[in-house]
Order: C-alpha cells, then structure tokens, then sequence
C-alpha cells in the first residue's frame, strides 16, 4: 500500500490511496500524521485505519504531479516539530569502494581513517541479534520540516555552497505515539541533497554540508521494506541524460540492519516527544560526485525504485542569502 498527501485545486489537503493510475482519498483525512495519531489511539495499523476510513474521491495523478500539488507524504503543521537527520556509512557501497576498504590494513587500526573506522565497526557490529544494540552509526542532523520541498519542487542552492550533489536514498517516517513511543509509518524516496565539496574539505565540515533542503516521496511506501531493492540514480541536463547509475538499498546491501539504525536515533529521550515527525535518512553508496559530476541550476535529479512507485524528481534553482555576512543585530 502506497500513500501520498496532495492538494486540491482549490487548496484543501488530502491523503490518498496510489491505485494505479489514479489516487483515491482517504475519507476524514487530510493528514498522514493525523491519519497515523488516530490509528496508534485505536491500536490500528495504518492500513487497519483506511480500511476502517474507507475510499472516496478519485483523481488524476499525473495531473496532480504535473501540477506540483503532491506533497511530502508526511508532515506536521509546525515545521520546527519535524525533525530531519541521518546516518552516513550505512551501505556496503560500489565494488570499487569495497576494494579499497580490502586494500587497508584491517588489523592496523591505528592505519585507519576515522571514516573507514567507523565502516568497519559497522561491517562487525551493525546488525546485531533482534533485542540487542549494535554499533553505533554515523549520525548527522539535517534541519527541520522548513527544509523540505516537496516532489517536483526547486531544491534551492545556497551562495555560499560549493556544491549541489544528490544523494539517492531511503526515508524512514516516524511519529511519535502520546505513549512517547515511536511508531515508523513506512519508507519513501529520498535526495539527501548535500555539499560534497566542503565536505571533502575536511570531514568535520561534514556538519556544514548536511544543512541544505531536501525532499522525499511522493509516496509512503507501507510495511516493511524488501532486503534488496534496486532503482536508479539519475541527472539530466537540458532534457538529456547527463548521468545515470543504479541505486541499491534494502537490509542486503547494507552494512546495518535498520532495527540498529533506529535504535541509535531513539534512545534519545529528546527525540520523543508526543506528537513529533521524524524524517531519518538511511545513507547511500551512489553519488555523481564521486564519478567527478559537477552539477548546475537547472539540472534535474530523478531517484526511483519501482517498489516506490513515481519516482522523485527535483530541479536545482539558485537561492537568494537569508543573512548576509555581518548581518546580525545587536540588541
């Protein structure tokens, strides 16, 4: 079952049921964290919860694409109660990176990079028996619900960035119960968008080149995900093909097993807050920039997996400063 949140012509919001070619509402509901609030409350699943709600209305989804009017699918009406992260060093990545990670000395620890450290303690200890916490990830914070753009939309580039790379990735959708629990909803496309360039600078700019907008969906993608899923990572420029390279994902071809991942995010009693949406990226092993791609306003990236339906696509558009240096009040 795959969700979305769109628009009326007139406004209003709606969830709806992916069915085929078409969209159906979700009758009563103009929310996924709504919709998900009220199933936790009735001890429902999300899908029990439709069920129960039933199917109304039909409506053109290429249309509603076209028109820019699908959102996010999960949000919260307060953006700064959204809360974006990640975690990096997740996948086993390309065999050209796995040759490198051989070419180490493995039993040399002091040999090592902290970024090769720390993917070999995931290699050793990322998905630990069912119950039991395994090594901790990567973990980086992105912003909140402000820096999300939604399916179709301009994905702004800063003046002060270096750089304006995709990141082809999955999404897990989170709300947090009244209980202070967290309850996933599912998983969704997702472009880490991120600035690789001042990143390589030096690996504590990693922080720095995190804070950029992003976007995931359009759809919801309920139940659990697949061990292995294959899709596409892809940039065209001017209408053409500028670059193209396949997109794994799924617990196969990662070095963590979700329940890990999870675990190291939410055993912060501040992520726990009733109420809250979390957006937690799972990290990548295919980027254009590591093939030397050097990406441009006007470029567009499309991220599909055909288990996630319509594909994600974002164009990159120039932004203007929010705050110019020297540009702080004193009071």
């Amino acid at each position: 079952m795959r969700l979305i949140q769109f628009e009326l012509a007139g406004g209003a919001r709606r969830v709806g049921l992916v069915d085929g070619g078409l969209v159906r509402e979700v009758r009563d509901a103009t929310s996924t964290r709504e919709l998900a609030l009220a199933a936790i409350a009735a001890g429902q699943s999300l899908a029990g919860r439709i069920e129960t709600l039933g199917l109304g209305e039909a409506h053109d989804y290429a249309l509603l694409l076209a028109e820019r009017r699908v959102l996010a699918p999960l949000d919260h009406p307060d953006p700064a109660h959204c809360l974006v992260s990640g975690t990096g060093l997740t996948h086993l990545g390309s065999a050209s990176a796995r040759d490198k990670m051989h070419q180490q000395n493995l039993g040399d620890d002091a040999a090592l990079t902290d970024t090769m450290r720390v993917f070999r303690w995931g290699l050793e200890g990322g998905k630990p028996t069912t119950g039991q916490a395994g090594a901790q990830p990567e973990w980086f914070y992105k912003g909140d619900g402000g820096i999300v753009v939604r399916p179709g939309a301009d994905l702004p580039l800063p003046p002060f960035a270096e750089d304006a790379g995709e990141e082809p990735e999955l999404a897990g959708l989170y709300v947090i119960g009244d209980d202070g629990k967290p309850y996933r909803l599912g998983f969704a496309l997702g472009n880490e968008f991120s600035d690789h360039v001042m990143e390589r600078r030096n690996y504590l700019y990693l922080a720095h080149s995190k804070l950029r907008f992003c976007s995931f969906g359009p759809e919801l993608r309920l139940g659990e995900l697949p061990r292995h899923l294959s899709g596409f990572s892809r940039i065209r420029r001017d209408g053409a093909v500028l670059w193209e390279k396949e997109f794994l994902s799924g617990e196969d071809n990662m070095c963590h097993s979700l329940e890990n991942l999870e675990y190291h995010h939410f055993k912060y009693a501040q992520f726990l807050r009733p109420g809250d949406v979390h957006v937690h990226f799972f990290g990548t092993a295919t980027l254009s920039f590591a093939d030397g791609v050097k990406t441009q306003p006007g470029d567009r990236f499309e991220i599909g997996i055909a288990e996630f339906g319509e594909p994600l696509s974002n164009d990159i558009a120039p932004a203007e400063p929010e705050l110019r240096a020297g540009g702080v009040g004193r009071l």
